[in-house]
Parts: structure tokens; C-alpha cells; sequence
């Protein structure tokens, strides 16, 4: 009888029992990271929360690939004002950890790389973190995100009440979709 034959019934082996077997019947709690950006080629926040991003979960993956969890990374290229509304964009970059944006509060502020993309002014995202705001989300950041998914997270709550809430593009998305499309024109 090998190893995890005798599991097979039982809670005590999540993933694997050590015998290189993997237990099949253990149902793996999945963690779904949205990264959604305007540009990964000129944009500097972009490039660097992909980075970050990418880190963070490799950092992680040994601690949740013990506890069972499984995750999946979307990235999403925001390119059209109707994908923006497709998925509730609000600001640029944004990682949502199983549809729960990892920043509640939306900060802008002047993003310079992605204004010489469309010729015009344009705010990205500034990430909050223990008190400070940075332009490129830091590592700890996301993986206090994910981590809190792992161990605190099943809550639709917050998942809920972002689908009630009206959505309406915001008009900093709007004056950059609508210069990407002038600058196409040229």
C-alpha cells in the first residue's frame, strides 16, 4: 500500500505526504491575482508593479504551495475604454487577489512615462503602505495581500459590494484612452 493510500480518506495530507504522490482528492484553495496595467513597454509603475508582482509570488510559492493554495496569475492589458469597464478599472496598475483590489483607496498622482505614451497628462496609481506612498507597489505589500487571502480571505463581501457600487469610467482613463486614439490618427 503506498503512502497516500492510506490518507485518501482523511484530512491529514492537503497536498502531499511526502512520497512525491499527490493527493488528488484534496480540493486546493485557489488564489486568483488579477494584475491589470494600460502599458507594460513605457509605463515605469507598470513595469515595476509586474515585477513586484511576480517577486512577491515567487517568494511566496513554497509557503503556499504547503498550505495547498494554487495560484494563478491574470495579466490584463487595458486597452480599450469598454475592457476598463469590462472590469471595473479604476485606476492604473491594479491587482485585485480573488477580485479584491489589494489597495481599497484609489491615489493618483502625475505618471510621466505613460503621458509621453499619449501625449497628454495622465495619474497612475500610488500604493499606500505601513504609512507611505510609493509609485511601484513593494513587495511586502503584495505578499501581506496574498497571505491575508490565504489565511483570512473567503470573505465576498468586499467582492460584493464593488459590483453594487456604480461604476463609471474615470475621467483620467477617459483623457487617456481618448489621446491614445487622437495619437493613433496621426
Amino acid at each position: 500500500m503506498r503512502c497516500c493510500e492510506t490518507r485518501l480518506n482523511s484530512n491529514c495530507c492537503n497536498i502531499t505526504c511526502g512520497c512525491g504522490e499527490q493527493n488528488d482528492n484534496v480540493k486546493k484553495k485557489k488564489i486568483v491575482i488579477d494584475f491589470m496595467y494600460l502599458d507594460l513597454n513605457v509605463c515605469e509603475r507598470c513595469k515595476g508593479t509586474e515585477g513586484s508582482l511576480e517577486e512577491a509570488v515567487s517568494d511566496v510559492a513554497k509557503v503556499l504551495e504547503l498550505t495547498g493554495a494554487e495560484v494563478v496569475v491574470n495579466k490584463i492589458h487595458i486597452d480599450s475604454e469598454e475592457k476598463a469597464i469590462q472590469y471595473r478599472f479604476k485606476s492604473s496598475p491594479t491587482i485585485r487577489i480573488n477580485g479584491k483590489d489589494v489597495q481599497l483607496e484609489v491615489r493618483e498622482s502625475l505618471c510621466e512615462s505613460c503621458g509621453d505614451l499619449c501625449g497628454d497628462e495622465v495619474d497612475c496609481r500610488v500604493w499606500v503602505y505601513n504609512g507611505k506612498e510609493y509609485t511601484v507597489p513593494p513587495k511586502a505589500m503584495i505578499i501581506d495581500a496574498i497571505l491575508k487571502e490565504v489565511y483570512g480571505g473567503n470573505s465576498s463581501s468586499d467582492i460584493d459590494r464593488n459590483k453594487e457600487e456604480a461604476y463609471e469610467l474615470p475621467e483620467n482613463l477617459k483623457r487617456f484612452f481618448k489621446a491614445m486614439r487622437e495619437k493613433g490618427k496621426r
